[in-house]
C-alpha cells in the first residue's frame, strides 16, 4: 500500500465555482483520488477556500460588506457545489482561521531565522487622497507594452507582461480616480535566489511532468530567480507574526500555498491523531500530487518547493499535473471578468454525473478546451447516454427479465474474448490514471462499453434465450461481467451512477471497498438481481439566446446548415515567424489568391517548425470575422485534425489532395463568399477526419463517398449523413499522414 498526498489548489471565496474550477483543478484530483483508493492506496485529499488577498476586498467593497463576510458566504457555497459534484476532501478547509494562521506563522518565523526572509525597501502605489497604500487590483492603466486598456498594475492579461510599480500609463486609484504616486514602503522578501541550485537539480529529473510545467518551470530557472516580497500594505489576511509590523499582512501568494500543510496538520488534529500528518509530509516514501491551472505553475514548481527546502525535512512535490483552460465563446472563464458558468446554475439542470462526464472528456489537460452546450449535449446523449448507459441497462433488464439471477458462467472461446477485452482495458485504464491522463482513461472506459454493445449484438441473447436458455445464461454471465468491470473503472469519473450499477448487479458493499480487483473477478452464480432502471438520460438544451448566465445557449439545427455558411479556400503558407509573446503561437503570411496575403495567428508551434510550415498548402476558413489575439490581428483560421480526445497524440493541419491554386473554394457550389461568420457559428459545424473506405464511419449508405482517393478525407457530420470537403473536381481535403478515425476538425 503506498501513500498519496492530492493537494487541491485553492479557489478564492470571492464568488461561485464555476466549469472551469472543476475541468480545471477539482474534478481531477477526485478522479486521482478516488482511483487510488481503489487500488488500496492511503489517501489524504486537502486544499480549500482561500478567502484572503485583494479579490474578496474588492468584492467586499462592491457589496458594501467586509471582507470575511464575503469570504465566509462563498465558502460556504463553494463547500456545497464541491460536495454537490461529488468531489470528495479529507478536509475542505480555509485560510481565514486559526489552524492556517498558526502554521503560516510557524513557517514564516523559521524562514526568518534561517535568515531566507530578509526587510528591504520597495516601491509601492500610494493615493494621497485615499491615503493609503493601493494593492495591484486597486490599480488600473494602460499596458506599456501592447496598449490594452484597465489592466491590473501587476500583470497584463493581454500580452502576459509582468509590471513595477510605475509602469503602468495612466494609472489611477479605481477608489477616487486619481492618479497614485510611487513610494517607498518596507516589506520582507523571500530570498527565492538563494535555491537556485536546487530547485534546478529537483526539476532536473521531472521528465514525466507534463510538457508545459517542465518548460515553464525550466524557462523561470534560466531566467534567473528574483527574491519576492511576502508582504503587502493591508488589513486583510495573515498578520506579520514580527512586532511593529501590525499594518501589513503576509501575501497572499506565500501563505496560500502553505495551506496544503495547514489542512493536513488540521485534519489530523480533527481525526484525533495530532501526528497523523507526519506520515504524509515527513515519510519520503509519500507521494505528493498538486492539481492546479497552468496560471498557477510557478507557485507549485518553485515558489512553494523554496519554501519547503527552507522549512527543511518536508516532502517536495512528486507531479504537479497542470491542466489548461476551459474556454467559453472564445475566452477563458473567469469570476472577474463575467461569462462564468457557476456549478449550482449547472446542477440545478443537469445530472452530476452527466457533467462529470462531460468535463472528463473534454478536460484541458494539454491544451485549452473549448465548451459549448451543443458539445456538451451531444456528448452526454451520443456517447454517456447511447454507448454506456444503454449497454447497462440492456444487459441488466434482458438477465432480469429472463432469469432473475446471475446465470452460470460460459468457459469457452466467448468469455475468452470477454476477459481478454476487459484485461486490456484494464491495463490502459491503470496506465493512463496512474500518469493522471484521465482523458485517455475515461476513452478507454467507453471503448469497452462499445465492445460490450458489439457483443450483446454478435451473441443475439433475444433469439438465444428462445432456441437455448442455458447457453443465453452463459453469454448473459460475459455481458454482466463487462457491465461489472464499466461500472468499477467507470466509478472515479462517475460515483453516483456507477454505484447504482453496482447495486442492480446485486453488491451490497460499496466499490471503494470491493477494490480494484474486482475487475477481473467472477460475479457470483446465483444471486438475485434487482430490477434495474435506466441511470442516464439523455439532456435538452433550451434555446433562449443567452442563457442566465450570459453564455450562449445551444442551436437546434443541421450542422450543414450551419457549414454553407463558411467560405473555405485553399493556402499556400508564405512566411512563418514566432509570435514575440507567445511561446505556443506563429504569426503566418498565407496566399489564398488575393492581392494581399492574409495574416494569421496559429497556436500550432508544438506539432510544427517553421521550415515545416514554410510553401505548405493548408485550408483555411476565410471569412471568419478578423479577431486580434495575443495583440496581433488574425484574418481567418486554419483547420487541423485532433485525435487527442480519441487517445492518440496528434494534431495535423488539411490540406488539398492535389496541387491546386491558392483560393479554390473547398465547399464548392455554396454562395457564402460575402458573408462574416462569428468563431462562435463555426464551433456548430461538426467535422473529422476519417479512413475512406471504413466501417467506422457511422453514416447511411446514401452518403457519396469516394471509392478510391486519399486514405483520410475531412466530412462534416449531418445527423445520418456526411458531407466532403472538397472543390467538386475531386480534390478533398486531407491530411500528411496517419491518424485515428474520427478526429475532430478544428
Amino acid at each position: 500500500m503506498s501513500k498519496i498526498c492530492i493537494n487541491i489548489a485553492w479557489p478564492y471565496a470571492n464568488g461561485p465555482i464555476h466549469l472551469g474550477h472543476v475541468a480545471g483543478s477539482l474534478l481531477p484530483p477526485d478522479i486521482f483520488g478516488r482511483y487510488n483508493r481503489l487500488k488500496g492506496n492511503e489517501v489524504l485529499v486537502v486544499g480549500g477556500s482561500d478567502q484572503h488577498g485583494t479579490p474578496i476586498t474588492v468584492t467586499a467593497e462592491k457589496e458594501g460588506s467586509t471582507p470575511a463576510e464575503v469570504a465566509d458566504r462563498y465558502h460556504r457555497i463553494n463547500k456545497k457545489a464541491i460536495e454537490d459534484m461529488s468531489i470528495e476532501y479529507s478536509l475542505y478547509s480555509k485560510t481565514h482561521g486559526a489552524p492556517h494562521i498558526e502554521v503560516v506563522s510557524k513557517v514564516f518565523t523559521t524562514l526568518l531565522e534561517k535568515g531566507y526572509l530578509y526587510e528591504k525597501e520597495t516601491n509601492q502605489y500610494y493615493c494621497a487622497a485615499c491615503q493609503k497604500f493601493l494593492p495591484d487590483r486597486y490599480v488600473e492603466g494602460t499596458c506599456p507594452k501592447c496598449g490594452a486598456k484597465e489592466v491590473r498594475s501587476d500583470q497584463c492579461d493581454r500580452c502576459g507582461t509582468t509590471f513595477e510599480p510605475g509602469d503602468l500609463i495612466g494609472a489611477r486609484c479605481i477608489h477616487c480616480d486619481n492618479e497614485p504616486e510611487v513610494r517607498l514602503s518596507n516589506h520582507f522578501f523571500l530570498k527565492l535566489s538563494a535555491f537556485s541550485k536546487q530547485l534546478m537539480e529537483f526539476v532536473g529529473d521531472k521528465d514525466y511532468w507534463r510538457p508545459n510545467v517542465k518548460t515553464f518551470t525550466m524557462n523561470w530557472l534560466k531566467e534567473g530567480l528574483i527574491d519576492r516580497a511576502v508582504t503587502r500594505d493591508m488589513s486583510w489576511g495573515v498578520p506579520v507574526p514580527v512586532p511593529g509590523w501590525e499594518d501589513k499582512v503576509i501575501y497572499v501568494w506565500f501563505e496560500a500555498v502553505i495551506g496544503y500543510l495547514s489542512a493536513s496538520i488540521e485534519y489530523s488534529k480533527i481525526i484525533g491523531d495530532p501526528n497523523y500528518w507526519k506520515m504524509f509530509w515527513n515519510d519520503t516514501e509519500t507521494k505528493h500530487y498538486y492539481f492546479i491551472g497552468k496560471d498557477n505553475i510557478p507557485f507549485h514548481s518553485i515558489i512553494w518547493p523554496a519554501i519547503l527546502m527552507g522549512a527543511g525535512k518536508l516532502n517536495l512535490p512528486h507531479d504537479i499535473p497542470a491542466n489548461e483552460y476551459l474556454m467559453f465563446k472564445g475566452d477563458k472563464l473567469s469570476k472577474s471578468r463575467g461569462g462564468a458558468i457557476d456549478i449550482p446554475s449547472v446542477l440545478s439542470k443537469y445530472d452530476v454525473d452527466a457533467v462529470r462526464y462531460y468535463l472528463s472528456v473534454n478536460m484541458p489537460d494539454t491544451h485549452d478546451a473549448d465548451f459549448t452546450w451543443d458539445d456538451f449535449r451531444t456528448k452526454v446523449n451520443s456517447e454517456l447516454v447511447s454507448a454506456l448507459g444503454n449497454y447497462y441497462h440492456r444487459c441488466l433488464s434482458f438477465t432480469h427479465k429472463n432469469f432473475g439471477v446471475v446465470p452460470g458462467a460460459d468457459p469457452g472461446e466467448g468469455a475468452k474474448e470477454v476477459s481478454d477485452a476487459i484485461s486490456s482495458t484494464l491495463r490502459e485504464y491503470e496506465d493512463c490514471l496512474s500518469q493522471c491522463d484521465f482523458k485517455k482513461g475515461i476513452r478507454a472506459v467507453m471503448e469497452l462499453s462499445r465492445f460490450g454493445n458489439r457483443y450483446f449484438d454478435s451473441v443475439k441473447p433475444w433469439a438465444l434465450v428462445k432456441s437455448d436458455k442455458e447457453q443465453c445464461g452463459k453469454v448473459m454471465n460475459s455481458n454482466l461481467r463487462i457491465v461489472k468491470a464499466l461500472a468499477v473503472m467507470a466509478w472515479p469519473f462517475m460515483p453516483s451512477s456507477s454505484e447504482k450499477i453496482w447495486g442492480y448487479l446485486g453488491y451490497e458493499e460499496g466499490i471503494e471497498k470491493s477494490g480494484m480487483e474486482t475487475v477481473l473477478s467472477e460475479i457470483p452464480v446465483g444471486r438475485a438481481l434487482p430490477e434495474p432502471a435506466p441511470v442516464y438520460n439523455k439532456v435538452e438544451i433550451e434555446v433562449s439566446g443567452e442563457d442566465e448566465n450570459g453564455g450562449e445557449a445551444a442551436a437546434e439545427g443541421s450542422s450543414f446548415m450551419d457549414f454553407k455558411g463558411l467560405d473555405l479556400r485553399v493556402g499556400r503558407i508564405i512566411s512563418a515567424e514566432d509570435h514575440p509573446d507567445a511561446e505556443k503561437l506563429f504569426l503566418l503570411k498565407i496566399d489564398i489568391g488575393e492581392e494581399t496575403p492574409r495574416q494569421i495567428v496559429a497556436g500550432l508551434r508544438a506539432y510544427y517548425s517553421k521550415e515545416q510550415m514554410v510553401g505548405k498548402s493548408i485550408i483555411l476558413v476565410s471569412n471568419l470575422k478578423p479577431a486580434k489575439l495575443r495583440g496581433f490581428m488574425s484574418q481567418g483560421m486554419l483547420l487541423a485534425a485532433d485525435d487527442e480526445a480519441l487517445g492518440g497524440t496528434s494534431v495535423q493541419l488539411l490540406r488539398p489532395s492535389e496541387d491546386i491554386p491558392p483560393g479554390t473554394k473547398m465547399n464548392s457550389g455554396l454562395d457564402n463568399s460575402s458573408s462574416v461568420i462569428e468563431y462562435k457559428d463555426f464551433q456548430k459545424v461538426k467535422m473529422a477526419v476519417f479512413r475512406v473506405p471504413s466501417e467506422k464511419i457511422p453514416f447511411n449508405e446514401k452518403t457519396d463517398l469516394p471509392g478510391r482517393g486519399p486514405e483520410r478525407i475531412a466530412l462534416v457530420l449531418d445527423g445520418g449523413s456526411v458531407v466532403k470537403l472538397s472543390d467538386g473536381k475531386g480534390c478533398t481535403a486531407t491530411v500528411d499522414s496517419e491518424i485515428m478515425d474520427g478526429a475532430s476538425i478544428r
